[in-house]
């Protein structure tokens, strides 16, 4: 998927493409999330969607809950989506910030490269 060592760096065009891709790919990771936990609210809490939303949005930006947990499915959903949460955040995390990493490091390199 990316350029090797021994390549040319990629132009910037291409790199910002790149970017943009992995900025998709991390929103519709973050949407799918999203949308697991207002399911998983609306179901085992029976909040109303809104609500539901609103929970799920809190625990995913990890701020934690807005309502009161009142059932224990709900607590074990609530408590298994919250360490997911964690997961997919620092998952995201690695997904937009790889091509930044990967064209620093290829910089880095190619000094490497052209001193020999």
């Amino acid at each position: 998927m990316y350029e090797k060592h021994y390549e040319p760096l990629l132009p910037r065009t291409k790199f910002i493409m790149r970017l943009l891709s992995h900025l998709l790919t991390g929103v519709i990771v973050l949407a799918i999330s999203l949308g697991i936990g207002v399911v998983g609210y609306h179901g085992f809490e029976h909040l109303s969607w809104l609500d539901s939303l609103l929970n799920a949005s809190m625990i995913l930006g990890g701020m934690g809950p807005v309502n009161v947990i009142q059932s224990a499915g709900g607590k074990w959903f609530a408590s298994f989506y919250a360490l997911f949460s964690g997961m997919i955040f620092l998952g995201v995390f690695g997904i937009l910030i790889a091509p930044v990493f990967h064209r620093f490091l290829h910089l880095m390199h190619l000094d490497e490269i052209g001193d020999k």
